[in-house]
């Protein structure tokens, strides 16, 4: 479990990185008495609702399209089998206080079962009603890679210059 989950609200830093105090960031949206003014402070609420167990408000963030398969048991258990260590929210597109919709790109680095891992998302905003939901999130295109030289076969010379087979030589 993660010890930042027991931290008293006063005079602590919010878990979504924003530099403020929880009390003055993510806290106010998670209990309810103000709503996220932007897509990107939902973002940070409910990266900071996995980190302080507030499983609730993730369901009652999400979008009336996307509650058709959210498992808040599913949820609750991953978000307490993991370390919540920060988010970095990389971009924004839109998604401000007059928009109805906006992107955000972000990154979320935890532990699961003693392994570091990041989930990186473009995450999809609406706004409806005045209330900000989260639609749904793509993960990008992984990156091709190219190239600089050709590819040595196993059974082609050894790009050393040994003479020997590349499967004999530097490829053993």
């Amino acid at each position: 479990m993660n010890s930042q989950k027991k931290e008293p609200s006063f005079m602590s830093h919010c878990p979504c990185g924003s530099g403020l105090d929880y009390a003055a960031c993510c806290e106010p949206v998670l209990s309810g008495k103000q709503m996220a003014k932007t897509a990107e402070a939902l973002m940070r609420a409910r990266y900071t609702a996995y980190q302080k167990d507030a499983i609730s408000f993730l369901g009652e963030s999400l979008h009336l399209s996307s509650r058709h398969d959210w498992d808040e048991a599913a949820t609750r258990k991953w978000a307490e089998e993991s370390e919540w260590l920060g988010l970095e929210v990389r971009s924004t597109d839109k998604g401000q206080e007059k928009d109805d919709e906006g992107t955000v790109e972000f990154i979320a680095t935890y532990k699961e079962d003693g392994l570091l891992k990041q989930h990186h998302e473009f995450s999809l905003f609406r706004r409806e009603g005045g209330r900000w939901y989260y639609v749904d999130g793509k993960l990008p295109a992984p990156q091709t890679m190219k190239r600089e030289s050709p590819k040595v076969g196993r059974n082609d010379p050894c790009p050393c210059g040994s003479g020997r087979k590349y499967k004999k030589c530097c490829g053993a």
